[in-house]
C-alpha cells in the first residue's frame, strides 16, 4: 500500500505538478509556519503512517487527551465565553460586567490596573497617572465589594489576571462571596498566579522567585483543602506569545513553567493527584490557522505524558490540560481596525477547533485604546455566531485525521519536547529564566518576525500591503480623568473609617507568618477582612521578601 502510494505520488509530481509549475510558479520558494516548520505541498497517509491511534490520539476525554479533555466536548456544553474587561473604578467595571452578562457572556474575566498588579495602592506616588488605565483599580476589599455588586458569585465563574499579589485578590474574592452568603467551597474560577512568565514576558513581578513560588504553593495547598472547584493557577503561554515567541516556544516554555510549579508543590509535600486537577493553562491564538489548531492538540498530549511519565500521576484528571484562549493582541492593527474583526473571528475559530474550554475574543479597537461597549459586543457576538451558527461544535475534534494536522501536531510536540529537555538540562525553568535563555529565545523570535514584516516577506494586511489613506474616526474609550481622584478619595475615606488597631494587628501577624514557614493564605485572609489594603499587605511582604531586580540578560 505504502509503496504503491509513493509511486503514485511521484507520478503526480512529475506529470501534474511539474507541468503546472512551468506555467504557474508557486508564490514562494519555501512555505513555513510561524515556528519555522516547513510546509510540504501535499500531505498523504505516508506522512502519518506511524501514528498509533490508541497511543497517540485516543478518544476524547481519555488519556492522552489529544482529541479533547471532555468525552462529548461542545455537544454537552459550549466553551465559556469569558470577555476580559476592567477599567477605571470598580463601579464602572461592575457596569461593564453586568452589560456583558446581559449580552450572554457566561463567565467574568477581570483586568486589573498596573498599580494593583504590582501591589501598590491607588494613592501611592508610583501609581500616579496609571490608576484605572489598563484595568480596574482595586486597593481594598471595599473596591472588591463594589466590583461584584449585584453579581451572584455562586452563579458565575470568575477569572482574575493577577500574579504577584494573586493571593491577596483571591482573599478579597473569598470575603466578598462570604458576604453574599456563598461559601468558598462553592466558588468557581481561576487566579492566574503564574509568576515565572512575569520574569520572562510581562514584568509585573514584585518578589524574587523563591518567595514568589512559596506564595503560589501556599495557594495550591489552601485551595486543595478549602476550594475544590477553584483553579489555583493559569499557566500562561499567552503572554509568552505576545512577547514574540513562536507557537512551538509557547508550548515549550509554558509547559516548562508548569513542570516547575508541579515540582515545587510536590517538594512541599503535596500529593500530585490532590492538586494537579486544578491547574489550568492559558494560550494565545495567533494567525497561522492550522498551526494553531495543531498547537493546542500537541500541548494537550505533551502535558498528559509529562504528568503520567514524569510525575507518575495516577488520576486521569491530573493529566488533563484544560485551557483558556485569548485571540492574539499583537496581531491587531491600528490601521484599518475593522480588519481586526476578521482576524479575531479566524483566531477564535482556531481555538474552538483546537478544543478550548473558555475563550476571550479581542475587540477591533484594542490597538488604539481599551475597547468601547460597541466593540466588546461585536467581539462577544463573534463567539456566539461561531457557537450557534457554524456547526463546528457539533462533532469532536473535527480536523483529526487530516494528514497535515496530525503531522504538524507530532512535529510541534517533538520540537517543544526538545526545548523542555534543554531547559531540564539547565536545572528547570527558574534556572533557564535566571540565565536569560528563555528571554533570549523569545527576543530572537520577535526580532525575526518583525524583520519579516519590515521586509514584506510576512504580509500584514493594511500595514505593509493593501494600505489605504485613512482618517481615524473611531470613538475611542476615554477613561474619565476624574476616576483617579475618585478612587483615591474612596481609599482615604476607607482608612478613616476602618479600625486601624485591628489592621495593624493583622499585618503584624502576617509579618510573623512571612518570616516563618506557615501557609500565608489565612493571615492574608484575616488582613483583608479588616480592610487592610493591597499596598499595605504587599509592603509587609516586600520588607520580608525584598523586591526582585531583573538581571541584564541581553
Amino acid at each position: 500500500m505504502k509503496e504503491k502510494l509513493q509511486k503514485e505520488l511521484k507520478r503526480w509530481e512529475e506529470e501534474s505538478v511539474d507541468n503546472t509549475l512551468k506555467r504557474f510558479p508557486e508564490r514562494k520558494d519555501e512555505f513555513i509556519t510561524s515556528s519555522g516548520i516547513q510546509v510540504k505541498r501535499l500531505y498523504t497517509p505516508i506522512d502519518s503512517d506511524e501514528i498509533d491511534y490508541s497511543k497517540d490520539l485516543g478518544f476524547p476525554g481519555e488519556y492522552p487527551f489529544t482529541r479533547g479533555v471532555q468525552p462529548t466536548q461542545y455537544r454537552g456544553r459550549l466553551w465559556t465565553m469569558r470577555q476580559y474587561s476592567g477599567f477605571a473604578t470598580a463601579k464602572e467595571t461592575n457596569e461593564r460586567f453586568r452589560f456583558l452578562l446581559e449580552q450572554g457572556q457566561t463567565g467574568l474575566s477581570v483586568a486589573f490596573d498596573l498599580p494593583t498588579q504590582i501591589g501598590y495602592d491607588s494613592d501611592h506616588p508610583l501609581a500616579q497617572g496609571e490608576v484605572g488605565k489598563v484595568g480596574v483599580a482595586i486597593s481594598s476589599l471595599a473596591d472588591m465589594e463594589v466590583l461584584f455588586e449585584r453579581i451572584p458569585l455562586d452563579k458565575v465563574s470568575t477569572s482574575m489576571t493577577i500574579n504577584a499579589p494573586a493571593a491577596v485578590l483571591l482573599a478579597m474574592y473569598i470575603v466578598v462571596a462570604e458576604k453574599q452568603g456563598v461559601p468558598m467551597e462553592k466558588l468557581r474560577g481561576t487566579i492566574q498566579n503564574d509568576i515565572l512568565k512575569e520574569y520572562v514576558a510581562r514584568g509585573t513581578y514584585i518578589f524574587p522567585p523563591e518567595p514568589s513560588m512559596r506564595l503560589i504553593t501556599d495557594t495550591f495547598s489552601f485551595c486543595s483543602e478549602k476550594m475544590p472547584l477553584w483553579n489555583t493557577i493559569s499557566i500562561s503561554g499567552y503572554h509568552i506569545r505576545e512577547a514574540g515567541s513562536t507557537a512551538v516556544q509557547e508550548v515549550a516554555f509554558t509547559l516548562a513553567d508548569g513542570i516547575a510549579y508541579v515540582k515545587a508543590a510536590i517538594d512541599i509535600g503535596l500529593d500530585v493527584d490532590k492538586f494537579a486537577s486544578r491547574l489550568s493553562f492559558f494560550f494565545g491564538s495567533a494567525s497561522n490557522f492550522l498551526e494553531e489548531v495543531a498547537k493546542f492538540r500537541a500541548a494537550r498530549r505533551l502535558w498528559a505524558r509529562i504528568m503520567r511519565e514524569r510525575f507518575h500521576a495516577e488520576d486521569d484528571d491530573s493529566c488533563r490540560l484544560r485551557f483558556h484562549t485569548q485571540t492574539a493582541g499583537y496581531t491587531l492593527t491600528a490601521q484599518q481596525p475593522d480588519n481586526n474583526v476578521v482576524r479575531v473571528t479566524l483566531q477564535a475559530l482556531q481555538a474552538v477547533l483546537g478544543g478550548t474550554q473558555s475563550l476571550h475574543t479581542n475587540s477591533r479597537d484594542e490597538a488604539l485604546s481599551l475597547p468601547t461597549e460597541d466593540s466588546v459586543q461585536i467581539a462577544l457576538r463573534t463567539q456566539q455566531i461561531i457557537a450557534h451558527e457554524t456547526g463546528v461544535g457539533d462533532t469532536i475534534d473535527p480536523l483529526a485525521g487530516s494528514y497535515y494536522i496530525e503531522t504538524l501536531t507530532d512535529e510541534i510536540e517533538k520540537r517543544a519536547m526538545e526545548y523542555i529537555e534543554k531547559i531540564d538540562s539547565m536545572g528547570g525553568a527558574p534556572k533557564a529564566i535566571e540565565s536569560g535563555f528563555i528571554q533570549r529565545e523569545i527576543h530572537n523570535s520577535a526580532y525575526e518576525f518583525q524583520r519579516s514584516v519590515d521586509s514584506g516577506e510576512q504580509v500584514v494586511v493594511g500595514v505593509n500591503k493593501f494600505t489605504v489613506e485613512e482618517e481615524q474616526s473611531f470613538d475611542y474609550l476615554r477613561i474619565n480623568p476624574a476616576a483617579e481622584a475618585e478612587q483615591i478619595k474612596r481609599l482615604q475615606d476607607l482608612r478613616k473609617k476602618r479600625d486601624d488597631s485591628k489592621v495593624k494587628k493583622m499585618l503584624e501577624n502576617l509579618r510573623s507568618c512571612a518570616e516563618g514557614s506557615v501557609n500565608l493564605m489565612p493571615a492574608i485572609l484575616e488582613s483583608v477582612k479588616e480592610y487592610a489594603t493591597i499596598g499595605e499587605i504587599c509592603e509587609v511582604l516586600r520588607e520580608v521578601f525584598e523586591e526582585y531586580k531583573a538581571p541584564d540578560i541581553l
